[in-house]
């Protein structure tokens, strides 16, 4: 396996970019260890693909280098890089049976039978197909399509990183959770480095240790699933990721305090830098509590959502829409409300990047 590097990388499709609008990706320097669970995460067309493509060697980058464990890999084709890619659909052969679809990877590079024996039983054994060996791939269900497309990329031990491109894209709702466990499950055995690519923020949060968020050509934050939720470092991470996601308000700033409609709300802390850019305030919707007389900001009720195990409330105060996420009571559509901000979770962004500090009161 590798630690895979990406030094001072951009991107462009034009042959001559003059901006950085010209560029599919902005300049991009991050480090991936060896054996570790990644996940690139964003919007279609955020470019994930463009990078997927490019550390697997089918796009060379307009600058900078990608290097497999300091090697300079930049200029080598895909198959000089020594990579396994999962592509959202499988890419197995249907004529053959499961055993001989799993030991293709390894009979074409030569391997002992011995050693084809001993991996694709271990990696049938991981997979939970072993009454399936001698049954033809055309008669699997989708989803063991794609368990099988998943094992020839972890049935070599020798690559450099296991690729995959949004893998669940064709598999059926109630599918998705156990397969996605399964995934974890087989990082957690297997060790390699894997890389997981995409928009969905359940399949990413739950598959890997770091997830690399993506917006418009530019990585916004790189964090665990945990980082990500409890403190965005930009207005994107925080709206992508929770269902709902976080509340963005405008806010002007006034002597280091900032002030929603008028109403002057609480932050974690200090605010960062003295720039004039446009600022919001960021509370995730875990974090408003509400009451029908208590201190806060003035909002009205517009929806109340039951959702099993929690309710989501939809209200409204100067003109913004503000989500809380409550147990138990909720208040009924059309109430008069006060909105309670959780201080310590309070931001203050500028033009979308985090600018204020923990250090607020309880």
């Amino acid at each position: 396996m590798a630690q895979i590097k990406l030094s001072n990388l951009r991107h462009s499709y034009s042959p001559n970019p003059s901006s950085d609008a010209d560029y599919a990706l902005k300049k991009i320097d991050l480090t991936w260890d060896d054996g570790g669970a990644y996940a690139l995460l964003g919007p279609s067309g955020c470019g994930k693909s463009t990078l997927l493509n490019i550390i697997s060697g089918l796009l060379v980058p307009s600058e900078g280098q990608i290097l497999f464990n300091d090697q300079d890999v930049t200029a080598l084709p895909p198959a000089k890089r020594n990579i396994a890619q999962v592509f959202q659909f499988p890419v197995i052969y249907d004529t053959m049976t499961v055993y001989d679809n799993l030991a293709f990877p390894l009979r074409n590079r030569g391997r002992d039978e011995d050693i084809v024996k001993q991996r694709v039983m271990a990696i049938a054994e991981m997979l939970e197909v072993e009454d399936m060996l001698t049954t033809r791939a055309a008669n699997l269900s989708p989803d063991n399509k794609q368990k099988i497309s998943m094992g020839r990329g972890l049935v070599r031990q020798d690559v450099n990183v296991v690729m995959f491109d949004e893998p669940l894209t064709v598999i059926d709702p109630h599918l998705k959770w156990k397969l996605r466990s399964k995934l974890k499950e087989l990082h957690l055995r297997v060790k390699a480095t894997m890389i997981y690519v995409t928009h969905d923020q359940t399949e990413a949060l739950t598959f890997a240790d770091q997830v690399v968020v993506m917006q418009e050509g530019e990585v916004v934050q790189i964090g665990t699933p945990v980082e990500l939720f409890e403190r965005p470092a930009h207005t994107f991470v925080g709206h992508f990721i929770g269902s709902p996601g976080m509340n963005v308000l405008p806010c002007d700033v006034k002597g280091g305090a900032a002030f929603f409609g008028g109403e002057k709300v609480e932050l974690e802390g200090a605010v960062q830098g003295t720039g004039d850019g446009a600022a919001e305030i960021g509370i995730r919707p875990e974090f408003v509590s509400i009451s029908s007389n208590g201190s806060g900001v003035a909002a009205t009720v517009r929806k109340v959502s039951d959702i099993g195990r929690h309710k989501v409330v939809e209200a409204v105060a100067h003109d913004q829409r503000v989500h809380a996420i409550l147990e138990g009571e909720a208040p009924n559509h059309g109430d008069a409300v006060k909105l309670d901000f959780k201080q310590t979770q309070t931001r203050l962004y500028k033009d979308g990047w985090l600018a204020s500090t923990p250090g607020g009161g309880a």
